[in-house]
């Protein structure tokens, strides 16, 4: 199952077409799409305020905090800098597990599908 927020659907909007294509191989039964709710708000404050990224990262942190209030199993980005970064994942995690949440998986794509489908 693949768990697919409305802020990725925007963010897709600008990626290359073989990006946009991958989501749109996916049959519809197996999409849960989530929204950003009160508690995902919070929570990415709270990931600004202990400075795991900053407000320029909004968008970031928002995309964590979704994945962990709905206990995704692997959230996959190509964001290297700000999400896919050993650094920010245990500080991301940190915060979750202060806040009573489970540690959330971060892998990038290459981690997660055959080098084919990339």
């Amino acid at each position: 199952m693949a768990v697919v927020s409305d802020l990725t659907r925007r963010e897709l909007e600008g990626a290359p077409r073989k990006v946009k294509e991958m989501l749109s191989t996916l049959p519809e039964t197996s999409i849960e799409n989530v929204f950003l709710s009160e508690e995902a708000e919070k929570l990415a404050s709270i990931y600004l305020e202990n400075q795991v990224v900053g407000i320029r990262h909004l968008a970031d942190a928002q995309h964590i905090a979704m994945a962990t209030v709905e206990k995704v199993d692997v959230l996959v980005s190509w964001n290297f800098q700000q999400i896919v970064n050993l650094n920010r994942i245990h500080a991301f995690n940190a915060v979750n597990l202060k806040q009573g949440y489970l540690i959330l998986e971060i892998r990038s794509p290459r981690e997660v599908i055959s080098e084919e489908e990339v």
